[in-house]
């Protein structure tokens, strides 16, 4: 096969993936957990073409910059390595996202993971789970944790072989929602990569890495218990030691917007009504609220006719990235 076609779920992480004890093989400082998002893809046909003379990327009908065609190059070079046998064609990409990119809504997440089995497929690759994960965290840490169903968890090791995600739990476990409030489509600032680097310049960051060690098997419980209100209340506690982190590096980063707060302060509100719901922010301004499906009508609902939400994006636990036979060009 020279053409395939791959479609991805972002992800929300309820341990954070911040920080990294390995920057080339993208080998995080703590284990995470995450939920895929069914609403939230990334579509990507790969067709590796004998006439073409360099790699071509084109994101959402654009040629994209030489910056990140190079990064889509080097992980396609990967692939080409696994192909072996002299396989050096050059290909073709085009992607194609449900959602807004480069917002902090884990687009990198669900571009490579997608890049990753559409390109595997195109070259002729059949590899297990354990090996697409591994390949996708070489393109950006989290996609490893969009390659399996549902809720995943990501384990931090030292070396690249054992630093793999599997599933905790699949799609149909737990009716959890995720409601994404858009309050930002411009891509922010300063990319998730660069705060990585930043992490160790914090004063903070070695009390939330113990914290964040701590959260692992009381957020991987909650899960299998279904329990709402310990996962809430310990993923709401993460986001906001990760988001203490940021700010306190050099130089300070700030995601936050003025509407990211009016957020906090409403389901913080609306939980003390009665009204159960949590927040979880990853690197970026927009806010993931979560609910469990019987509030989940009336909470979008509520998050709409706050001010400064251009949208709302309701997701429920998403697929792994699987194969598609419409492809894109």
């Amino acid at each position: 096969m020279s053409k395939a076609t791959a479609v991805s779920c972002a992800n929300i992480a309820f341990v954070k993936y911040w920080g990294r004890k390995d920057d080339a093989l993208r080998l995080p400082l703590n284990s995470s957990i995450s939920m895929n998002l069914d609403a939230a893809t990334t579509t990507t046909t790969v067709e590796f073409d004998p006439a073409l003379a360099a790699d071509e990327v084109v994101i959402e009908g654009t040629e994209t910059t030489a910056k990140a065609a190079a990064r889509v190059s080097e992980h396609l070079d990967r692939i080409r390595a696994l192909a072996g046998d002299g396989f050096d064609r050059r290909a073709r990409v085009v992607s194609r996202n449900s959602f807004p990119m480069g917002t902090g809504i884990a687009s990198s997440a669900s571009a490579f993971a997608a890049l990753t089995v559409a390109a595997c497929a195109a070259a002729g690759l059949d590899p297990d789970e354990r090996t697409l994960t591994i390949l996708a965290r070489l393109g950006s840490g989290s996609a490893c944790r969009s390659i399996p169903a549902g809720f995943v968890e990501w384990h931090t090791a030292d070396t690249s072989a054992d630093s793999v995600a599997e599933q905790i739990a699949p799609p149909d476990h737990w009716d959890l929602r995720d409601l994404i409030a858009i309050v930002q489509t411009a891509h922010k600032e300063t990319e998730s990569s660069k705060g990585h680097q930043l992490v160790q310049a914090s004063p903070f960051a070695g009390a939330r890495l113990e914290a964040a060690e701590r959260a692992l098997p009381i957020i991987r419980q909650a899960i299998l218990a279904r329990d709402f209100e310990a996962l809430g209340e310990e993923t709401e506690q993460e986001a906001i030691r990760m988001h203490a982190v940021a700010m306190t590096s050099q130089p300070s980063v700030l995601y936050w917007s003025p509407a990211t707060v009016e957020i906090l302060h409403a389901v913080r509100a609306w939980r003390a009504s009665g009204l159960p719901a949590y927040c979880t922010i990853d690197a970026g301004a927009n806010v993931h609220v979560l609910c469990q499906g019987a509030d989940a009508a009336r909470i979008e609902g509520d998050l709409r006719a706050l001010p400064g939400i251009q949208d709302v994006i309701a997701n429920r636990p998403g697929p792994g990235t699987r194969l598609s036979d419409t492809h894109l060009f």
